[in-house]
């Protein structure tokens, strides 16, 4: 019998042990390591370990996750694993990257309905970005040289709870988004009070903090 400790809080989310799970690594399969390592490298992944054949590892600019390959790590087929996905603060700016850097992505996309069009075999896909510019709704898939697919999806706001602790930015350019999208709620919101706020400082802080975690915006 499992010893983990299981606790619901009072929202009925399950909450499992105490210590924190960050997913660190996800592995791939891969018929040719050279050509993997290339393929992701050529996407400005920066190159962590490389043993040759038996393992390389690789990390996509500001995740905290990295991938791993290698001759026979493990037992599935090269191109086997669908579905991973890369969130984006900017999704057109994502694809033009991968465009110029020589990948076939798809066109942006959105789901008629829901979210299960992004993944493959699934159909409702509508060009364009998510109609409302909602967070979660806008997409661009393309695959690795052996078939593994890959999802952008864009998320500029978390669902409420999604995020908990320290407000991060991974990379400059997400805090750059971040605070274009601040600065225009902060225009709506000196357009609705009819004065300059002097403390736009304070207000912009409270509303990319309050952002990032899904809370209820400031107006």
């Amino acid at each position: 019998m499992s010893q983990t400790e299981i606790r619901v809080d009072t929202s009925g989310t399950a909450v499992v042990g105490k210590a924190d799970m960050k997913l660190e690594v996800v592995t791939i399969p891969v018929s040719d390591v050279d050509r993997a390592k290339r393929f992701y490298i050529g996407l400005g992944w920066r190159l962590d370990a490389d043993f040759g054949s038996r393992g390389v590892q690789l990390t996509p600019p500001g995740s905290g996750c990295s991938i791993q390959f290698g001759e026979g790590l493990i037992p599935a087929a090269p191109g086997s694993v669908q579905g991973l996905h890369l969130i984006v603060s900017d999704i057109d700016a994502a694809r033009a990257d991968l465009a110029a850097s020589g990948v076939d992505a798809s066109a942006v996309f959105h789901c008629a309905q829901g979210y299960g069009c992004r993944y493959p075999g699934h159909d409702g896909r509508v060009d364009g970005r998510a109609p409302d510019g909602g967070t979660y709704g806008s997409f661009v898939t393309f695959n690795d040289p052996d078939g593994n697919g890959w999802i952008l999806q864009e998320v500029t706001t978390r669902f409420p709870g999604r995020v908990a602790g320290d407000t991060t930015y991974t990379s400059a350019g997400d805090l750059s988004q971040a605070l274009r999208r601040a600065a225009a709620a902060h225009g709506e919101h000196e357009a609705r009070t009819g004065e300059a706020d002097a403390n736009w400082p304070d207000w912009y802080a409270e509303y990319m903090v309050r952002e990032q975690a899904g809370q209820e915006l400031p107006l």
